[in-house]
């Protein structure tokens, strides 16, 4: 179980006396390893794993799901990717149609897509840098056409200047999830300026 901090806005004001100082929002990553009801005490946010591929359904999704809302928690979905298994737009309709939706409730983050080191088999899925760029692309104009938000994208510098080539056309679009076990976030992916998240 990981946690993620949050970077509220990308934008800050000059420091004022009067001002008192904040932590940034915390919140968690889950999936089916923390079970159906994990410790939601002192979260802000959650993004909760709902797919893999076409063929993965978390089994606690909607306990986790539910459970995030009802705890107080704005929380989102993800979904980890198999790009050498079917098409952007193929993954990107299975989240949608299994609870990676999005809503403008104020309570519901914009589905993630989790793009990172194939866990069990090749590095970039064996796909070149131009096949991997125009596979998220797919994915996220999907995503998109569907919810009417582009899907947050989670991936390391390293991932993604190995497998896109550091391709810069998504920080337009998609807010960045950076993943850096660090004390900072280190460089950021080629099109971001700055990160959503760090993880």
């Amino acid at each position: 179980m990981a946690v993620i901090l949050a970077l509220v806005s990308s934008t800050f004001a000059a420091p004022s006396s009067n001002l008192v100082s904040r932590a940034d929002p915390t919140g968690i990553d889950v999936s089916s390893y923390q079970g159906a009801n994990p410790n939601w005490a002192g979260l802000n946010f959650a993004y909760i794993k709902a797919t893999e591929g076409t063929t993965y359904l978390n089994p606690y999704f909607a306990s986790q799901y539910n459970g995030a809302y009802n705890a107080g928690l704005i929380r989102g979905a993800y979904h980890f990717a198999h790009p050498d298994s079917s098409s952007g737009a193929t993954q990107a309709t299975y989240f949608v149609n299994h609870g990676g939706g999005w809503s403008g409730d104020g309570k519901t983050l914009p589905g993630a897509l989790d793009i990172e080191y194939n866990p069990s088999g090749a590095t970039c899925y064996g796909l070149s840098a131009a096949s991997m760029v125009a596979w998220i692309h797919d994915f996220a104009n999907t995503y998109h056409s569907l919810t009417g938000r582009y899907p947050v994208i989670y991936t390391t510098t390293d991932w993604w200047t190995t497998c896109t080539g550091n391709n810069s056309g998504f920080g337009a679009t998609s807010p960045l999830w950076i993943a850096r076990y660090a004390s900072s976030a280190g460089t950021l992916p080629a099109g971001w300026s700055v990160y959503s998240f760090w993880q």
